[in-house]
């Protein structure tokens, strides 16, 4: 039986790809079920270090939610009201509210990503972009809200009078103004985008998984805490980081003159 999400691992690596090209990838309870399945096991398995979020069929990342099945939801009296978050629906928590995901995820991004599928890559750690890649979150055309965190990550990651324009607009942004605005980390041609995400995945495997990990969650945890106070918390990745194997081995591999052979321990 087809299936909406293609889940594949090799080494170190994870790949999800949104696999509903036929409809741009929008996103269906079908979808958010399985995407569950695999966020769980994407924090469990040990041997995976970094995942990587993208899109078949290269027209679009995601454009957010399937409306025709919402539509037919709520014709059938089967949709309740919906506001910010997941909870009491398929596959929650969705990715946008597993805030204690540690393991760094990378967004690949070509075509479109608007609505929930431009709140996936928010949620990610890294957009690596191709130069047709449209970010946008039409939701207040169509009556509805960002409510799966694009309100609340897309004003903590632009200017706050650029994120209301276009919250309050659903005005698209380009790859490159997306480049330029800090929201993207790189913008190359599409057909260069696998050898792109491919370089930054590389260095990010190049890194001590663990302190990957405490350096994302102490950066996410601090971001609206005083100097003082981020200096003073209690960061529990940090905390297993600073007593690892790898911390030892880092140093010992520099000293040696050559690889450090991680072990995420």
């Amino acid at each position: 039986m087809p299936t909406t999400v293609k889940y594949h691992k090799e080494g170190h690596l994870a790949t999800i790809r949104l696999n509903r090209p036929e409809v741009l990838n929008a996103m269906n309870l079908r979808m958010h079920e399985e995407l569950a399945e695999i966020w769980d096991d994407f924090a469990q398995d040990d041997d995976i270090w970094v995942g990587v979020l993208t899109g078949a069929g290269g027209r679009a990342f995601s454009v957010g939610q399937d409306l025709r099945e919402l539509a037919q939801r709520e014709a059938a009296g089967l949709a309740a009201p919906a506001t910010f978050g997941s909870r009491g629906r398929p596959g929650w928590p969705r990715l946008t509210e597993r805030f204690g995901l540690t393991k760094p995820l990378v967004a690949q991004v070509s075509g479109y990503a608007l609505g929930g599928g431009f709140e996936l890559a928010l949620a990610c750690d890294l957009i690596i972009a191709a130069e047709d890649a449209r970010f946008g979150l039409p939701e207040a055309r169509l009556g509805l809200i960002a409510g799966a965190g694009g309100v609340f990550r897309l004003s903590r990651q632009l200017p706050v009078r650029t994120a209301l324009g276009h919250l309050m607009t659903g005005r698209q942004l380009g790859a490159r103004r997306a480049y330029e605005l800090g929201l993207v980390n790189d913008v190359v041609p599409a057909a260069d985008l696998d050898d792109c995400v491919h370089g930054w995945v590389t260095d990010l495997l190049a890194c001590a998984p663990l302190a990957v990990r405490a350096v994302k969650q102490a950066v996410l945890t601090s971001l609206d805490l005083p100097l003082e106070q981020a200096f003073a918390t209690r960061y529990p990745c940090e905390e297993i980081r600073m007593h690892s194997a790898d911390a030892k081995e880092g140093p010992r591999a520099f000293a040696e003159k050559r690889q450090p052979r991680w072990q995420a321990r």
